[in-house]
């Protein structure tokens, strides 16, 4: 009994002594850590969290862009911007976009990724050729497809022989704004499609051959459902990039709004109200409501994407 009850007695204290042992040396490490992200956290603090809430404040008052002292005013810019048709338009023209961009992109990404990694001659320059464009900046390539699109001195109507207004006609000038992103953003995706190529394991098709599937369905069974979790970051990546459009459609149009305000995007509206119109609350209102679109959209992402896991599971 004496030593069954000293045992019981030990075997507790020791597992006490254990479980404070670990709680300093997590302590002290998050303190050693903590030193290494301090210097990040205060950028994110100075650059992300401080210009939000300073925005948020901005979108209750009047504020103009003279610096004058701005009048507390409640949720008018809110209800205003509800009301407001041209940012309804502005935010539909941002979503048009995004509806032509994000499936074009992501099926021109995988085409180019599989047709890289399987050629065996002269892959690196594919590779190149393939990622280079996004290496340019913005104003670059739009002022680039804008000399390309001119409908007098520009190579795509005199390539095709077409005699398209593509910059002057709303009915095609966002679509040339598509065109220029296509191609001046694919190289993104590309990699990382291709990356994850390099990653699937050769014994699969090696399988697939000896059980006497085709080409095609070692892309349908193996290449496709392999790069689910890929597929996914690049839909979710260019939809939250496609709606902050902004460089490429303002370029492009000479910093206009384009015919009768075709490529009128939000951001571009939001640049408007602040800093032509001088309306800073207004404009930070408006930027709040985009805001908030945007966590919508990246958190219904997440929530499907933990349904799927689950599902799968």
């Amino acid at each position: 009994m004496t030593a069954t009850s000293a045992e019981t007695i030990v075997r507790p204290a020791r597992a006490r002594t254990a479980a404070d042992s670990a709680d300093v040396r997590r302590r002290q490490g998050f303190q050693h850590g903590g030193w290494f992200v301090a210097p990040f956290l205060a950028l994110f603090a100075l650059f992300v969290v401080w210009p939000l809430l300073r925005g948020l404040y901005l979108s209750f008052t009047d504020a103009n862009i003279s610096g004058d002292s701005a009048n507390f005013i409640g949720l008018d810019n809110y209800r205003e911007a509800l009301k407001d048709p041209l940012m309804w338009d502005a935010l539909g023209h941002s979503a048009y976009f995004t509806l032509l961009v994000v499936p074009c992109i992501t099926v021109l990404a995988l085409l180019l990724a599989m047709l890289a990694h399987h050629i065996e001659r002269g892959k690196w320059l594919w590779r190149l050729c393939f990622f280079l464009p996004f290496l340019l900046p913005s104003t670059v390539a739009a002022n680039l497809w804008q000399w390309l699109f001119n409908p007098g001195t520009g190579m795509v109507n005199h390539v095709f022989g077409l005699e398209t207004p593509w910059l002057t006609d709303k009915s095609y000038a966002m679509l040339a704004v598509v065109i220029t992103t296509l191609w001046w953003t694919v190289g993104f995706s590309f990699l990382l499609y291709l990356a994850a190529l390099q990653g699937i394991p050769a014994h699969l098709y090696e399988a697939a051959k000896l059980d006497g599937a085709n080409a095609w369905h070692r892309i349908l069974h193996i290449t496709l459902p392999m790069l689910r979790n890929i597929t996914g970051l690049v839909v979710a990546l260019q939809i939250l990039a496609s709606l902050q459009v902004f460089d490429q459609a303002v370029v492009i149009q000479d910093f206009g709004p384009g015919p009768e305000d075709s490529t009128r995007t939000f951001v571009q509206y939001t640049l408007e109200q602040g800093f032509t119109s001088y309306r800073v609350g207004y404009a930070s209102a408006i930027s709040i409501i985009f805001f908030v679109l945007i966590a919508a959209v990246a958190l219904a992402r997440m929530w499907l994407l933990r349904n799927r896991e689950e599902g799968g599971r």
